[in-house]
């Protein structure tokens, strides 16, 4: 299967211009016996540094591309960060004009962004259908302790060998579905929030991040069968995911509610009092279970006529009790412009029969709890190491994280 994303690119008729970076999208069985003839294609030549972890190198019967330096990072306790950045640039030789990421989400993440960095271009090997960031011009990344989305590079090319992406282990599967089943709240919290604040959506790229979705919803079953088709649906969902992002420039389409508990969990505030060495899609599969509960139960009100309070600026003394003097300053400074602030009593209450509406094409909890336990994927808080008493914590204090207007953000205008 071949992606041509530039019939993504140039006007829209939404009216803006989506510009692609990335050239070509690949997914096949042995795909990286042809890399040489896809990078020709896709236009991308120079002296190269190929990345990995310690893991991904070691793949049994990953062929390895060709390149004149390797740069292979230690995968114990390795994160998208400022430390691993760091690393990768000093370790980069000066003359190197590509960048080959080979692994997972971490070390893509890692290289877009010091490609972005050394503005040279970079390509995408995908190892596992672990996550949907592959072909993304932005990263979610922990800096200096904070969880931040960055600007990266997008990749020139993606090649997607299937066999070594049908061999990876099961739980890194396991996270690339956790995190797309995450698109039923964002793609809902996106619409709710343009249905409130007039924010725009652009019919195009919800389309392509809803047919993403509904491919790797539609091949769930199919993979625990280890069907080749079905790993090839879920990969093609995202990556389509990715270029979805890279059309619109933000994570807007692919991160809602449901991120932001984990991103939540992932910065450790002191109010939680919890640690989750869960990986990030299976925190986001968590995620999304609670979420849908929520949202589904906010919308069984009919008439919020008398449940609406205007908006309250959180006091920054509040923040620092919350998040810690090791967050507080983040978290202000992302929080200084409310999106909130600007939403009034009078255009909830106009807006809410439209967003029970939206909320209604949301699986119900019960439904996505059952998808993730067929495949064998945590579900509940316990499963991933944060106690079921977090929970009103967690849907209280997740949205803060990002500054980004989803229902989880507008419940403090709501009194159900």
């Amino acid at each position: 299967m071949r992606i041509d994303p530039a019939q993504y690119g140039g006007t829209c008729r939404c009216g803006k211009e989506h510009r692609m970076a990335t050239a070509l999208c690949v997914i096949e069985p042995g795909a990286l016996r042809h890399l040489e003839t896809y990078m020709s294609e896709a236009g991308v030549s120079g002296k190269r540094c190929a990345v990995y972890d310690t893991n991904t190198y070691e793949i049994p019967g990953l062929v390895r591309p060709a390149a004149e330096q390797e740069v292979v990072l230690d995968a114990a306790g390795l994160h998208a960060d400022e430390v691993s950045t760091a690393e990768l640039l000093r370790r980069l030789e000066e003359d190197v004009e590509v960048l080959i990421a080979v692994g997972g989400g971490t070390v893509h993440d890692i290289v877009r962004f010091c490609a972005r960095e050394r503005g040279v271009p970079f390509v995408s090997v995908p190892t596992a259908a672990s996550c949907d960031g592959f072909c993304s011009n932005v990263a979610a990344m922990t800096w200096y302790g904070y969880k931040k989305t960055m600007a990266c590079a997008a990749p020139a090319l993606v090649a997607a060998d299937l066999d070594i992406i049908a061999a990876a282990p099961w739980f890194l599967t396991l996270t690339g579905v956790g995190d797309m089943l995450g698109k039923f709240v964002a793609l809902a919290d996106w619409r709710m929030a343009h249905a409130v604040t007039g924010e725009e959506v652009c019919p195009v790229i919800y389309g392509v991040m809803r047919g993403a979705l509904e491919q790797v919803w539609t091949n769930c079953a199919a993979l625990r069968q280890g069907s080749r088709e079905a790993y090839e649906a879920v990969t093609y969902g995202l990556l389509m995911s990715g270029l979805a992002m890279q059309m619109l420039g933000t994570s807007r389409p692919a991160s809602g509610g449901e991120h932001h508990i984990s991103h939540f969990i992932e910065t450790e505030p002191s109010v939680l009092g919890a640690r989750s060495d869960a990986l990030h899609g299976e925190k986001v599969g968590v995620g999304t279970v609670l979420a849908s509960a929520e949202y589904h139960r906010l919308a069984e009100t009919e008439d919020i006529s008398d449940r609406v309070v205007p908006f309250e600026a959180i006091p920054e003394e509040t923040l620092l009790e919350v998040f810690g003097p090791r967050l507080f300053e983040a978290v202000r400074d992302e929080n200084r412009q409310d999106c909130l602030a600007g939403v009034t009593p009078e255009t909830l209450r106009r807006a809410w029969p439209e967003m029970r509406a939206i909320i209604g094409d949301i699986p119900p909890a019960e439904e996505i709890f059952r998808m993730l336990e067929l495949l064998g994927a945590r579900r509940t808080l316990p499963d991933i190491g944060v106690p079921e008493d977090r929970l009103a914590v967690l849907l209280r204090w997740s949205p803060i994280i990002r500054n980004r207007l989803t229902l989880m953000r507008m419940r403090r205008m709501l009194r159900i």
